[in-house]
């Protein structure tokens, strides 16, 4: 699995998506993506919206170009 932190703060980017998850604004940090086994995950959070998930997506995509 492939994870992205978000970040309560930070400094604004082209690879940081802004976003509002559980009341918290915040933006994930694209730049920090990590793998992590599964197991180690307690429990699920949540989903970013639809609109924000797909930005995501995008971003993904443009910084994996070739």
């Amino acid at each position: 699995m492939i994870s992205a932190p978000l970040t309560a703060g930070g400094f604004t980017a082209p690879f940081r998506v802004a976003c509002r998850f559980a009341g918290v604004s915040g933006k994930v940090a694209l730049d920090q993506l990590r793998a992590l086994n599964k197991t180690r995950l307690i429990r699920r959070l949540g989903e970013l919206d639809q609109v924000t998930a797909k930005l995501v997506l995008e971003v993904l995509g443009e910084m994996f170009a070739e």
